[in-house]
């Protein structure tokens, strides 16, 4: 409305303004049409007036039309908000009535719940008093006191506790078998099978034949100066006794045995049996054992690709040929564990290379002499830094046997290759007293539980097989009495690879039929 208003305002001022616009025009066009321009513009004036009434006059009931039509619009809305506010009243009374009853029944419900606990306190107390008498009285009737009952009642649960646990145990080792056991399986076969070789057994003792024994007094010559030359100049003991055509060399350096080996077969083959001559025939096999030193170390580069080796290094892996651990030897024993090391690499899709380094000189310190004091980790470590071997390969030579953790997954795979090689059927061998000592021993552990009727040491000790009674052992306290065995072997025992327990119970009925 009042918008209206100032637009006729503005129009009424825009036409006095044009008139005086007009007016001053015509002055300045003619003075003679003065009188018309007067006439006219009263005549505009007055119906310029009668248009700003009328328009006026119409602004004015168009703003009261739109004045209606908002205030019926407004006593509308008034009215729906007013209903809403009233539902909404309602609905709050409607609640606020139920919060009223639920109130009511709370605390009612808390008196109630008062009482109750008031008796139950009540009863507790009877209960207690109860169970007080009730415990005299059993104490009298088992002639048992509180303490011994708890006891009791403590060794039964210790009992269903050891049955829960049996079952737990089983039950996830077999789900660790299931999932672990296939894939552990195809990748130790794949590698023993691919790195299969032949391992000799060497003594502390070397048997040389000769042709008759009438050789044996040539060797030990005139007051004995052959053989005490060749002692002296070898290192070993030379033993000849009543054992018909042969002789014995005595040595614990495998070495030394070999040099003098060469040199009493070649003096043999000659005839020619006097101290210049043995000098001449142990300086030839000293060179030839050098020699083969070199060609079997080179023979362990070819056969596990590794390159890039210092030839001191060299040179020291072949004398691992003439080293033996359990009657297994030591260059061979090196060569298969790089093999299986890299071959497990590659199975999960790593480099072979720092694992067939680390593996081949895992045992690197046993070419050492066994005057040099240390261990033969500590000494292959000092070996491999001083002649700048990568850390990864130190690392992996320096945990093969668990001296410490192991700092890679190559290093990993060198104490399984490690493993796999030492404990494989047939790689390694025992003196006879050694065996049946550490057999004993096997089967004293298993002997030593409560339940076990009889056991037997297998598989050349790698198994042993426990036959228990069933009246004494149940299937659970079965299970428990396998992994405790198991765990008191690996703390009291020392031993090549795995021994597998093997726990039976069973139960026979028998009938006669007449």
């Amino acid at each position: 409305m009042y918008t209206v208003i100032s637009a006729a305002i503005a129009f009424v001022l825009a036409a006095i303004i044009f008139f005086f616009i007009g007016i001053e025009y015509r002055k300045k066009v003619a003075e003679d049409k003065i009188g018309t321009a007067e006439k006219q513009a009263e005549r505009i004036i007055e119906d310029s007036k009668k248009d700003a009434e009328r328009f006026k006059k119409d602004a004015v009931i168009q703003a009261k039309d739109e004045m209606i039509k908002q205030k019926d619009e407004f006593e509308k809305e008034a009215k729906e908000r007013k209903k809403e506010l009233q539902d909404i009243e309602n609905r709050i009374n409607q609640r606020q009535d139920l919060v009223d009853k639920r109130a009511a029944l709370i605390e009612e419900k808390e008196n109630n719940i008062i009482k109750k606990n008031e008796e139950l306190q009540k009863k507790e107390k009877e209960l207690e008093n109860s169970k007080q008498r009730e415990l005299d009285e059993l104490s009298k009737i088992a002639k048992m006191s509180i303490d011994e009952a708890k006891s009791t009642m403590m060794n039964k649960l210790q009992d269903d506790m050891k049955i829960e646990m049996a079952t737990y145990i089983k039950s996830e080792q077999d789900k660790a078998k299931s999932e672990v056991d296939k894939k552990a399986k195809e990748l130790l076969v794949q590698s023993i099978q691919r790195c299969a070789t032949d391992h000799t057994s060497e003594a502390t003792v070397t048997v040389v034949s000769l042709p008759n024994d009438d050789l044996k007094g040539r060797i030990i010559g005139r007051e004995g100066r052959n053989i005490k030359t060749i002692e002296t100049l070898t290192g070993i003991d030379l033993i000849i006794d009543d054992t018909p055509d042969v002789i014995v060399l005595s040595s614990f350096d495998p070495i030394r045995r070999e040099v003098a080996r060469i040199a009493i077969e070649r003096l043999i083959a000659d005839g020619r049996i006097h101290p210049g001559k043995i000098e001449e025939m142990i300086e030839k096999a000293k060179a030839e054992v050098e020699n083969t030193i070199k060609e079997e170390g080179e023979r362990a580069l070819f056969e596990t690709g590794v390159i890039n080796v210092h030839p001191d290094l060299v040179n020291l892996l072949g004398k691992l040929r003439y080293r033996t651990s359990y009657g297994q030897n030591v260059l061979n024993h090196s060569i298969e564990v790089a093999n299986i090391a890299g071959i497990l690499a590659v199975e999960l899709g790593m480099d072979p290379t720092i694992a067939k380094r680390a593996g081949l000189f895992h045992d690197i310190g046993k070419s050492f002499d066994h005057d040099v004091e240390g261990t033969h980790v500590s000494l292959g470590v000092e070996l491999l830094r001083k002649y700048k071997e990568k850390d990864e390969v130190i690392w992996g030579m320096e945990a093969h046997h668990g001296d410490c953790d192991p700092k890679t997954i190559e290093a990993i795979l060198v104490q399984v290759g490690d493993i796999v090689s030492a404990s494989r059927p047939g790689a390694r061998k025992e003196t006879v007293s050694t065996y049946i000592k550490r057999l004993q021993k096997l089967e004293e552990i298993c002997n030593s539980y409560k339940g076990v009727d009889k056991s037997y040491a297998i598989q050349a000790g790698r198994e042993v097989r426990i036959i228990v009674k069933p009246d004494q052992v149940d299937e659970e306290g079965q299970v428990l009495m396998a992994r405790n065995i198991a765990k008191q072997i690996e703390d009291e025992m020392v031993y090549p690879g795995q021994i597998k327990v093997n726990v039976i119970r069973e139960t026979r009925t028998t009938e006669i039929a007449k």
